[in-house]
């Protein structure tokens, strides 16, 4: 089971803000600064406002080297995070749409952040 993710950008407050307008729709929020002592990095926690899962770390994006997924509880939910990802400066992708190539209840979108990561938010009706 995944816990969390670290993921290392460019540039923190150009991030902050495209993942505080682009993870709205989600129910995923900023809430939690984390400063880091000794080798222990400084990093900005995302979730529920009770557990951080999706953190950001200040360094150098690679982008290749990650792609994740989060959930939206309705295809309309995955509609609305596209429109506000893009406001926010993401990149289009994959336009949301029914994902036939994996299952017939597989409701995605693709989007790039600004450093050029890759991320998907998918609904599953679960047929």
């Amino acid at each position: 089971m995944l816990t969390h993710i670290i993921l290392t950008v460019g540039n923190v407050e150009r991030s902050l803000a495209f993942y505080e307008a682009a993870l709205k729709p989600l129910n995923i929020r900023f809430f939690l600064p984390f400063k880091g002592e000794g080798d222990d990095p400084d990093l900005w926690g995302f979730g529920d406002g009770k557990r951080a899962f999706f953190w950001l770390k200040h360094g150098g994006p690679k982008p290749g080297s990650i792609h994740w997924g989060f959930m939206a509880e309705s295809n309309a939910k995955v509609d609305e995070f596209y429109w506000a990802a893009l406001s926010a400066g993401a990149s289009e992708t994959i336009q949301p749409r029914v994902r036939l190539e994996y299952t017939s209840d597989y409701y995605a979108t693709d989007v790039h952040d600004p450093d050029g990561y890759s991320f998907e938010v998918v609904h599953r009706s679960w047929k």
